[in-house]
């Protein structure tokens, strides 16, 4: 651990009586009150370091622990310190000579087993006594350069137990042991990596093949599906207008039939209209005759009238009363019914033929060993397009569960290990190797791998982190390899009252957004994608991390003090 963690970032000093705010970090108490009485008059308080902000003034809480042997002990955790930021910058390896502001070092002699900025590298020049040292372009961990059980510079490598070690070694723990210089190990392994990397070049050269295949192939399903688009279009025009056909060759068919019927109708009521006249004039010639008193008109008139009645036949008309176009209707019915049930067993027959054809995919034939040997999944996952609505996002909706083996012993898990509090005095959990012994840090016990997965947390109080992390990430310890978003395998989202923070490795990106009480986190491990949403009406997103998730991932939670966060049941 950095020095520089026991240094307030505002004086530069070691910390005095130091305290920590929501976001973790740790200053003298004197100079964040000093910070902030000059920020009073704002309304807004931001830590000095990371720069995230507070609608109110946070209550400082004050670190104890064996980190700050001077300062008297306190029942809660201290938060993790500031990250090591050297002022040789954070990716460079630091003078080891220089005292305060380091400079950047230019050298490493192994000799000497320290790193020298070009100041204090020059007696290495200048002096005789270090004529025969050793010198490199810098490096850092010198202490993997140092035999731990002679404290002398390791020069020889063991092929016996496959190890470096010092020439004291020798004599007595690999007596005896089939040794070579380091120099002569290195020629050797560096031939086999040599071809090692031979076997990566050509593995590229392999995929950027492959990569070129594909996207050629989805150009081509691109046009095939836009022609095939285009001639369905086509040929449901042409059956829509085969359809509009028969509709007007049957509104004929059933126009002709009805112009024929009242034709042939209205013929006959003129006919029986004549008819009804002529008898009408008979009936009243007969009324007449009835009434005249001359017998002898009488006689010739009734014989006559009773012959032309007699010898006149009247057609009768008979009506069908069952005569409808009704079988008509039923017929287009029936045909209407033997259309649906043919298209959807087309249908069903087409979507069948599409869904058995694989555009690509994965060959499990050809298995993946990991570094250690361990057969690596093949995944046949593929990214999934990220839904836009919460019902879309509920699709994906995985059961979460918080690990008691991995809480801080002040973590208060309930509600059937959903939700973790921060309280002052520790639980009674069993020793585990897997429990965060001092950040308030607990993991879930489900590994996330291959697929989408979405959740839902609902945190309160001054302040919590959201995130995931690979199962490695360090246990024991306050430093930036313990706590979720500070290194290379986790990602989080740090929310408080008032603003966000994105956090991964040494990246930190401050984000102003709506306050929201519930996160909806929603993971593509396949498609390398982490998001964060702020959860209401609609789904408004707060960040999301692009990733290439090498290995399965479990939700993880930072909770800071009088606050709670909980897994929602969905």
């Amino acid at each position: 651990m950095s020095s520089d963690q026991d240094s307030c970032y505002l004086c530069k000093e070691h910390l005095r009586d130091p305290v920590s705010i929501p976001c973790g970090h740790v200053f003298c108490s004197i100079c964040l009150k000093t910070y902030w009485d000059h920020a009073d008059h704002t309304g807004s308080f931001l830590c000095p370091q990371c720069r995230v902000t507070y609608n109110k003034r946070p209550t400082p809480r004050r670190v104890g622990g064996s980190r700050y042997s001077t300062l008297p002990r306190d029942s809660f955790p201290p938060p993790p310190p500031s990250p090591d930021y050297n002022y040789a910058g954070p990716q460079d390896v630091g003078c080891d000579i220089c005292i305060g502001k380091k400079h950047k070092a230019v050298k490493t002699c192994l000799m000497c087993l320290a790193s020298y900025c070009e100041k204090h590298l020059k007696p290495h020049f200048e002096s005789a006594t270090f004529k025969r040292h050793k010198l490199v372009d810098e490096i850092g961990h010198l202490d993997r350069q140092i035999c731990p059980q002679h404290q002398k510079g390791l020069e020889l490598y063991c092929r016996t137990d496959q190890m470096c070690i010092c020439v004291l070694c020798t004599v007595k723990e690999h007596k005896g042991h089939d040794m070579v210089s380091a120099e002569q190990e290195r020629a050797e392994e560096q031939q086999r990596l040599g071809a090692t990397q031979a076997d990566v070049q050509e593995k590229i050269h392999d995929r950027l093949k492959q990569m070129e295949e594909l996207k050629q192939a989805v150009d081509a399903l691109k046009n095939s599906a836009q022609r095939a688009l285009q001639e369905c279009e086509k040929t449901f025009s042409d059956m829509i207008r085969a359809i509009e056909r028969m509709q007007q060759e049957m509104a004929k068919l059933i126009s002709s039939n009805k112009r024929a019927a009242l034709n042939n109708a209205e013929g006959h009521l003129e006919r029986l209209t004549h008819e009804i006249s002529d008898l009408k004039r008979r009936d009243n010639e007969i009324t007449q005759l009835s009434r005249t008193e001359d017998h002898i008109h009488f006689i010739q008139s009734y014989h006559m009238l009773i012959a032309q009645t007699e010898a006149e036949e009247l057609p009768t008309v008979s009506v069908n009363p069952y005569f409808s176009f009704g079988p008509v209707t039923k017929a287009v019915s029936e045909m209407k019914q033997h259309l649906n049930e043919f298209s959807n067993e087309e249908l069903v027959k087409v979507a069948k033929a599409v869904n058995k054809m694989t555009f690509c995919q994965l060959d499990e034939s050809k298995k993946r060993l990991s570094i250690k040997g361990e057969e690596a999944p093949m995944y046949k996952s593929v990214p999934v397009q990220e839904p836009q609505y919460r019902e879309d996002f509920l699709r994906y909706a995985c059961q979460l569960t918080l690990d008691p083996n991995t809480a801080y012993r002040q973590l208060y898990l309930s509600r059937g290990n959903r939700k973790a509090t921060l309280k002052r005095d520790p639980q009674a959990y069993h020793d585990s190797s897997a429990r965060f012994d001092s950040l308030p840090q607990v993991l879930c016990m489900e590994p996330l791998s291959g697929g989408a997965y979405y959740w839902e947390v609902d945190w309160s109080g001054e302040g919590a982190a959201i995130g995931v992390t690979y199962k490695g990430i360090k246990r024991a310890g306050y430093g930036d390899g313990c706590r979720i978003g500070y290194n290379r395998k986790s990602w989080s989202l740090f929310c408080s009252d008032s603003s966000y923070s994105a956090r991964h490795s040494k990246d930190q990106l401050e984000i102003t957004a709506p306050y929201s009480s519930r996160i909806g986190v929603f993971l593509d491990h396949a498609g390398g994608t982490l998001s964060f949403y702020a959860v209401g009406e609609s789904m408004s997103l707060i960040h999301r991390f692009k990733a290439s998730f090498a290995e399965p991932v479990y939700p993880g939670f930072w909770v800071w003090y009088e606050s709670a966060i909980t897994i929602i049941q969905l």
